[in-house]
């Protein structure tokens, strides 16, 4: 179920939404930006998995900060900027799946916005363990829809291996696209994370929050890579840059029949990404406020549900407010931002607990000290080539 969860979060908020805005900026170099972003999330996850094994507390990220630094401005600020990320990107991948709604039904995207922050929310607002189980299933249906994609590609014979293997030529405008779309791939990896703030809510989490962090990354890396080099090969990049709905456009070129079908897989994969999204950053929020960073009535849990309801609706609200405010891809950028600067205490955090052993927790699972260093260093690189390039 760890595996599905993850999965189904990390899926959902990029390949489906924003490959066609990462093929806008790569071009037929797609597959290599997605493969750039995963090399740099390997190394922030190896350390994620460390501090979830020593620490296995909801508000992962700034209870991780507390712990390394005993600095409750510190861990406030970075438990405030998991709950941006939380928020941005849910609104972000609402407006994707409202652009896929848009392909069936002619509503107003406001309108769909506005429905599916409500019903998702208020599944999340059910309980922990109908949020899961749905979003388990649902992460079947939107694996399998891209392994629609790659079956079909094969059988079609499109040749996609140039786009998969072929190295970028040594030219700084195209290495430069890449680095910066890279950026907006790296929107694609945002989830396995999450694992970290529904550790309270696992069985054994010192031994499956790793192994399930490790899984989803491994899945989602093979996925990304292979369908980002068949939708450059099956669609022009600029295209697919164009389209609100850019997967549709690849498999109806591969599979040769109506991208229908496709559409409402893709409609799935959003609203299971947002509906994770908005879980995830209830619990955040909960964390937060049982070590004092919120006020407590934050925290309230619902005798019945079992769910942080308070923390619930506050993070629909600012959803909503969001996907009816901004367009996708600077709230991909901004998540991406976030994201990278979070990842960086992250490593940071590792780094600091390793040299206070004796006041570290005690971990199932210890990483070589490079990892952090080398994670540490390679968001830094992220953000600081997103900010000079922008």
């Amino acid at each position: 179920m760890l595996v599905l969860y993850g999965t189904g979060v990390t899926v959902g908020a990029g390949i489906y939404v924003l490959v066609g805005a990462v093929a806008g900026h790569a071009g037929g170099y797609s597959a290599w930006a997605f493969a750039l972003a995963a090399a740099v999330m390997a190394f922030t996850a190896a350390s994620y998995a460390e501090l979830a094994s020593r620490y296995p507390v909801s508000a992962g990220e700034a209870a991780y900060v507390r712990a390394a630094f005993d600095s409750r401005i510190l861990s406030t600020a970075v438990g405030s900027l998991r709950l941006a990320t939380g928020i941005i990107a849910a609104a972000a991948v609402t407006l994707g799946g409202a652009g896929y709604i848009r392909q069936l039904i002619e509503l107003p995207t406001p309108l769909i916005v506005v429905a599916i922050v409500i019903a998702l929310g208020a599944v999340a607002a059910w309980g922990i363990l109908e949020s899961v189980m749905l979003a388990g299933f649902l992460t079947l249906i939107e694996t399998g829809g891209l392994v629609w994609i790659i079956v079909s590609a094969v059988q079609s014979g499109l040749s996609f291996t140039p786009a998969l293997f072929a190295p970028p030529p040594l030219d700084v405008g195209i290495l430069s696209g890449i680095t910066f779309a890279s950026l907006l791939a790296f929107f694609a990896f945002v989830g396995f994370e999450d694992l970290a703030n529904v550790v309270e809510e696992a069985k054994n989490p010192q031994r499956n929050i790793p192994w399930a962090m490790a899984l989803t990354l491994l899945i989602t890396s093979v996925l990304y890579v292979l369908i980002a080099a068949i939708s450059v090969s099956a669609v022009p990049p600029g295209v697919l840059a164009a389209s609100p709905a850019p997967l549709s456009l690849v498999f109806g070129f591969v599979a040769g029949i109506s991208p229908t079908t496709f559409n409402v897989i893709a409609i799935v994969s959003t609203l299971n990404t947002i509906l994770a999204q908005i879980t995830m950053t209830a619990r955040v929020a909960y964390g937060m406020a049982k070590q004092g960073d919120l006020p407590r009535r934050v925290g309230d849990v619902h005798l019945r549900t079992g769910t942080p309801l308070v923390a619930t609706g506050l993070v629909m609200l600012a959803v909503a407010a969001l996907a009816l405010t901004f367009p996708l891809e600077p709230l991909a950028e901004s998540t991406s931002l976030a994201t990278l600067c979070i990842f960086a205490f992250v490593n940071l955090s590792l780094l600091r607990v390793r040299s206070r052993q004796a006041q570290s927790g005690t971990s199932i699972v210890r990483v070589p000290l490079w990892v952090p260093w080398f994670g540490l260093a390679t968001c830094v690189l992220m953000m600081g080539n997103a900010l000079v390039t922008r």
